[in-house]
């Protein structure tokens, strides 16, 4: 065993580092983690209850109707005169009351034939109105 005599007064400075104490420290941080690990994953078990799924509704119908700069109105892409037109909001209204008027006028329409083709889908009873426009 070596013992230091205090005879000899060397204050030299330890350049070294101590691991010692470091890997102590890590080596219990490392049982504290495995200890603890288990305990977090712990479950309890349950019984879940079974579900049946329902049909899902069908989505509102939409109807698209386009109305030229010149009033010519489109039924999708067949050209309607408004007598049809009133025919097919009826008929669409009846079938499915929560259809939706998808609207297309050019930009130099006339107000008149818009406000023409939205008062036939209202006295239909299509009142769902959406105006499709360029971003």
């Amino acid at each position: 065993m070596a013992f230091s005599n205090f005879e000899h007064e060397h204050d030299d400075v330890v350049s070294e580092i101590n691991m010692t104490p470091m890997v102590d420290i890590m080596l219990v941080l490392l049982i504290i983690f495995i200890v603890t690990v288990p305990v977090l994953n712990h479950a309890v078990n349950v019984q879940l209850p079974q579900a049946r799924n329902q049909p899902a509704q069908p989505l509102p119908q939409k109807i698209e109707v386009t109305i030229d700069a010149s009033g010519s109105i489109y039924w999708g892409s067949e050209r309607i005169d408004e007598k049809t037109l009133h025919e097919r909001f009826a008929s669409s209204a009846r079938q499915n009351p929560l259809a939706a008027l998808h609207l297309r006028a050019d930009e130099k329409t006339a107000y008149a034939h818009v406000a023409r083709v939205m008062a036939a889908s209202q006295r239909a009873g299509i009142t769902r109105v959406g105006f499709i426009t360029q971003p």
